[in-house]
């Protein structure tokens, strides 16, 4: 019983988890893109990249170290 219950949460937890993605918003990429120094081309990418993540395809996340 124990074993069925366990089994059950475990794909209740990857059955609603698995393909969610979530993107940014209009007004969260220029509020990202206003410390840039292009802003259009910062726009254009995140848009670019945004209608890839809807549309399933993999994409390429920069990452940026955190200046004190």
């Amino acid at each position: 019983m124990k074993l069925a219950f366990n089994f059950s949460i475990f794909l209740l937890a990857f059955f609603s988890l698995c393909n969610e993605s979530f993107a940014f918003s209009d007004y969260q990429i220029k509020r990202f893109c206003k410390k840039e120094k292009r802003v259009s081309i910062c726009i254009k990418n995140l848009n670019e990249k945004r209608s890839n993540l809807q549309k399933g395809k993999p994409i390429e996340i920069p990452v940026k170290p955190y200046k004190k």
